[in-house]
């Protein structure tokens, strides 16, 4: 189980988002992780993306480009 979000995370995160042409400023990642994982639009039009808690990183950010499309921000 994920307890923080550390440097690691951030950047597994960006290579998604990177790959998906969404600039860096656009994210709000927050340190903490939950259950579920999750992205929602922000009133500031930032994406927030929130690191799933339970499950294997590498399994969660197959998912990411879809909640990110789902959040309206792909």
């Amino acid at each position: 189980m994920l307890e923080s979000v550390t440097m690691k995370e951030i950047e597994a995160i960006f290579a998604v988002t990177d790959a998906l042409g969404i600039h860096r400023e656009k994210l709000v990642i927050p340190l903490g992780p939950a259950t579920p994982g999750r992205v929602r639009k922000l009133p500031s039009g930032k994406l927030e993306i929130t690191v799933e808690a339970e499950r294997p990183l590498e399994e969660w950010l197959r998912e990411l480009p879809g909640l990110i499309a789902a959040a309206g921000g792909g």
